[in-house]
Formats: structure tokens, C-alpha cells, sequence
């Protein structure tokens, strides 16, 4: 085939496996004392891959083959803390082209395991700081594309339709109670879902607001609030594909309307309660979501208001089993979730959220 022809090829392949996939569920997340507020959750853990990163991996391929930058047995290239390299390598797979993720070594045995059952090789670095210029280091060493999710992420989704996670939240919701969501709660890792779905429900002018849940050490919430602020600090979260130490190109904070910082202990007693009052383990990120779910319904009863709450359930929680669902692995990173675990089990009985000192 000649280069044009294999791209022509490549992309009937992700338009077919498209095609032959159904949408993710839109899941009710009852809290009964919470009559006239209803919570939902876009289960993105059903994607082929097992989390909400398939859509990003789908449109990162499609934009790059369409650019150009993708040719027959270049090798892929991306930095990830796991889950889009899951993805990735999914979609490289299916196109026959080697894929390497370059991973902070802390990332989650599954995860690892998920990238390199899909054919993907992983290249470690100590942090999360250090994947950008390894990954932009490898691929001009391999003659590879670096993927760069985290610079492509937000344009790379067609955020006006053509199926993305905005659209088919509002499609779902059509016949519930409250149609049009108060508020879609979502997480940042390069900033891609909030930009698409802040900027669909201004384009067809629905009054939902969006709300970013975003680890304490993460910047983007102090990028958010001062946007001077560009980089953090403080030691890097434990809640692994969301929050980063820099500002992301991808990040749009003009289209967010509020933040909530979450933090880590939090984030994993959500997961861990969440994970049983639905029968299915959820993933550290989902339990960031549920937290600043929670808050923002209570402060909707405290003032009367009515209407539904759309967030996400980010990928499986079975990642998990060695990490946040470990009590000794929980123990020796210092994180004591007990007062946090039970913030969140009275919010479901009872429909009150009290955050922790």
C-alpha cells in the first residue's frame, strides 16, 4: 500500500471497531434521603479498554493520522500515569504498530500489566514530571510519533458532537426527571474532558455548570483560582490519572466554572465507599468525582434546590486491588481513610456531607 492508502486503511479499522461498539451506560446513583436531587454516573469503565481514556486514545489516533504524523510501523509514543497507555496501545495494536508508554514507576501493577497485555512496551521514570521529555526524547530516537496527550487532548475531540461523552451524557439523560444536569462533575489529567464538555453545553446553550474535581496537590485547581500559578510543588498525588504538577496545554479554565480540591484520602474512601453501595470496584479519580458530588449536592439541599448531578466512573477499580483497595498498601503510604469513609457512608444514608477538617 502506498502511505496514503495505509492511513485510508487505518482509519476504516478505528471507524469499524467504532462501529461495532455499543455507548457506556449512564448509571442512577440513588441516595434516598436526596428525594428531588438525583446523582448519575457515565460509566466509562465499559469502553474495550476499561476506561474513560478510550475516547481520548480513539481521537488522538484520528487526529494524528489525519495530520500526517502517523505512518505504517512508526512506532507510537505517549507519557501516561497508565490508563491512556492502555488505550493506546489497544488502538496501536489494531494498526500493527509498536507502542511504547513511558510510566511513572509508581503506576498501578494492573495498569502495566493491561499496557503490555494490548502489546505495549513501558519505559519507566521515577515521576510523573519526568514523562514529557522522555517520551519527546524516545520518539526522536525511534523515529516515532510522541502522542502527547496532554497537548492534543482538548482539540483532538470534535467537542460539538460527533458522539463525544458530552453529547451522549445529554442523549441519555432525555427522558430522567431533570433533563438538563445543575452541575457535570469530572476530573482533569490533561484537561480534555472538561474542555470538551464546558465547551458543548455553551454551544448549545444549556445552563449546566461544570465543576473540576482535582487532587490537593494537583496545580490545576491553584491554576484555576490565580492564573499565575503554574506550577505545584507539593508531593505527587496518589489518585493516578488525574492532577499534575504543571499546567496543561489541554487545560481551558475559562470553561469551568468551579473547582473542588479533594484530597487523597478522601478521593480513596469515595472509591472505596462508592465501590460498595454500586456491587463493582471504582477507581481512585471516580472517588474524587463522588466527593465533590457530594458536596455540591448538600449545598444544593441547604438551599432548596432541585435537579441532577452527571459525573464519571472513570475506569475499573479492579486496577486497584494492589493500591487503594489494599489496607497495607494504604498503611504504608500513611493514608488513614476512617473519618473520610464515614463522611461518605452518612452522606448516602442520610443525604448529609460534612467534610472532614
Amino acid at each position: 500500500m502506498s502511505s496514503r492508502d495505509w492511513v485510508i486503511w487505518a482509519i476504516g479499522r478505528i471507524e469499524a471497531d467504532f462501529n461495532r461498539s455499543a455507548d457506556t451506560h449512564l448509571i442512577p446513583l440513588p441516595v434516598p434521603a436526596l428525594p428531588n436531587i438525583a446523582l448519575y454516573l457515565k460509566d466509562e469503565s465499559s469502553h474495550p479498554t476499561g476506561s474513560l481514556k478510550h475516547r481520548l486514545a480513539r481521537s488522538l489516533f484520528l487526529y494524528s493520522l489525519c495530520n500526517g504524523w502517523i505512518a505504517e510501523g512508526r512506532p507510537i509514543i505517549e507519557a501516561s500515569s497508565g490508563s491512556t497507555a492502555v488505550s493506546e496501545a489497544y488502538f496501536a495494536r489494531m494498526l500493527g504498530l509498536p507502542f511504547i508508554a513511558v510510566v511513572p514507576r509508581g503506576t498501578a501493577p494492573a495498569k502495566i500489566a493491561a499496557i503490555e497485555f494490548h502489546g505495549g512496551k513501558c519505559h519507566f521514570v521515577e515521576s510523573g514530571a519526568q514523562m514529557y521529555e522522555a517520551a519527546r526524547s524516545l520518539a526522536a530516537e525511534l523515529v516515532g510519533h510522541y502522542m502527547d496527550q496532554f497537548t492534543y487532548a482538548e482539540r483532538a475531540t470534535d467537542w460539538r458532537a460527533n458522539n463525544n461523552i458530552a453529547e451522549s451524557i445529554f442523549t441519555q439523560m432525555t427522558r430522567e426527571p431533570h433533563p438538563i444536569p445543575v452541575w457535570i462533575v469530572c476530573g482533569a489529567g490533561t484537561g480534555g474532558t472538561s474542555a470538551t464538555i464546558g465547551r458543548y453545553v455553551r454551544y448549545h446553550c444549556h445552563p449546566t455548570r461544570i465543576c473540576v474535581a482535582d487532587p490537593e496537590a494537583s496545580v490545576f485547581h491553584k491554576h484555576w483560582a490565580n492564573r499565575s500559578v503554574t506550577g505545584a510543588i507539593e508531593p505527587a498525588s496518589l489518585i493516578e490519572g488525574i492532577g499534575r504538577p504543571r499546567v496543561e496545554p489541554s487545560f481551558m479554565p475559562d470553561v469551568v466554572d468551579h473547582m473542588i480540591a479533594v484530597p487523597d484520602a478522601a478521593s480513596i474512601a469515595a472509591a472505596r465507599v462508592v465501590s460498595r453501595w454500586l456491587g463493582r470496584l471504582c477507581g481512585g479519580s471516580t472517588g474524587t468525582n463522588i466527593w465533590a458530588c457530594a458536596a455540591l449536592a448538600s449545598e444544593m439541599l441547604g438551599r432548596g434546590e432541585t435537579g441532577s448531578i452527571v459525573s464519571i466512573l472513570c475506569d475499573d477499580g479492579a486496577r486497584y486491588r494492589d493500591t487503594i483497595f489494599d489496607d497495607t498498601w494504604l498503611r504504608t503510604q500513611g493514608i488513614d481513610c476512617g473519618a473520610y469513609e464515614a463522611t461518605m457512608e452518612r452522606f448516602f444514608e442520610t443525604g448529609q456531607f460534612i467534610a472532614v477538617a
